[in-house]
């Protein structure tokens, strides 16, 4: 299987978003998480509000039942994941659905398409849950 199939494979289960229609979750309070590197959100800026999580231990931080997830949590917790251009995304999105996970999709064209559809940002380099 090639990376292409992988993307195409998990998108299969996703109803994903565009910016403007996770703009509107996250104003419902949806929780956004952030997973890119972060050289590139100090360059590029990030989502308000969002949440920066290292694709390392984001199966932990987002497992509803596991210890370590982030505080309120639930499998009902909407919750979009945000990369840089929406391909890891959809690859993280889709194994959270595998930790039972029952809300959660990722941004179409990622953070930078949230940029260029002109919605909010503020400068970057936030440090990422521990």
């Amino acid at each position: 299987m090639t990376a292409e199939e992988m993307v195409a494979r998990a998108r299969e289960r996703l109803v994903r978003v565009s910016p403007e229609q996770a703009d509107a979750l996250r104003t419902d309070g949806a929780l956004l998480v952030d997973i890119r590197p972060y050289a590139n959100r100090l360059a590029e800026a990030e989502i308000p509000g969002s949440v920066v999580v290292e694709r390392i231990v984001l199966e932990w931080r987002l497992d509803p039942t596991s210890e370590y997830r982030l505080p309120g949590l639930t499998a009902d917790t909407p919750v979009v994941i945000v990369c840089n251009e929406g391909y890891a995304s959809s690859l993280a999105a889709s194994d959270l659905c595998d930790l039972g996970l029952r809300n959660v999709t990722d941004l179409i064209g990622g953070f930078r398409a949230w940029k260029a559809a002109g919605l909010p940002v503020t400068a970057g380099g936030t440090s990422a849950v521990p």
